[in-house]
């Protein structure tokens, strides 16, 4: 894996509907240059040699009329069907992977935000991984209210993928967060105070 010298990245990770965009404002208030990889997919997922590739490799229905992803048909296809799933993100991830070196060389601390993070294989640009994780019915509740989908929809996200248990066991840091936004902060700035004595 390649080697960022003297650059600090802090892989943010975690559950979807844990918490992630606070713990990122955190860091970003506290001087780390943010990556954010769901910005960064929004951004590929509107180039035309991306949607060229989708089109030939997986389904020419991903690509409207308009010569854009059908995010919506994606969503369904991608969550709904595991093999589908791995075809799309071998697709994608090495334009995702690209575009993060190139961001981060620009850096000297970076909070790398990257739900898919060991999916895409980038822990090992990492110096440090945090993770957020919460009961998993919390975290349902949290992505239907935030994405204004059913409770089944937002179950059947979280269930594509890891687990509280595999961030606990594969990340330096976890924060729980099934309490306050106050506790999520508190936790937070823990860490980045500890990271500040590595």
């Amino acid at each position: 894996m390649l080697s960022l010298p003297n650059i600090r990245v802090v892989g943010l990770t975690g559950m979807s509907g844990a918490g992630k965009s606070t713990v990122s404002g955190v860091f970003g208030e506290h001087s780390y240059d943010i990556v954010d990889c769901d910005g960064i997919c929004r951004e590929i997922a509107g180039r035309e040699d991306f949607l060229r590739e989708v089109a030939e490799k997986i389904s020419p229905r991903l690509v409207t009329t308009e010569g854009k992803l059908d995010r919506k048909l994606t969503a369904q296809l991608i969550f709904g069907d595991a093999q589908m799933r791995e075809r799309y993100n071998r697709l994608i991830y090495p334009y995702v992977t690209y575009e993060i070196i190139e961001r981060i060389k620009r850096a000297e601390r970076v909070l790398l935000d990257a739900p898919t993070l060991f999916e895409a294989r980038l822990e090992g640009i990492c110096t440090h991984i945090a993770a957020v994780v919460a009961d998993s019915e919390l975290c349902v509740k949290r992505i239907a209210l935030r994405d204004g989908i059913t409770e089944e929809a937002a179950r059947a996200r979280l269930s594509a993928q890891h687990s509280a248990d595999f961030f606990r066991e594969n990340c330096g840091f976890c924060i729980e967060n099934n309490s306050s936004q106050e506790h999520l902060i508190k936790a937070t700035k823990e860490i980045i105070k500890q990271l500040e004595t590595q």
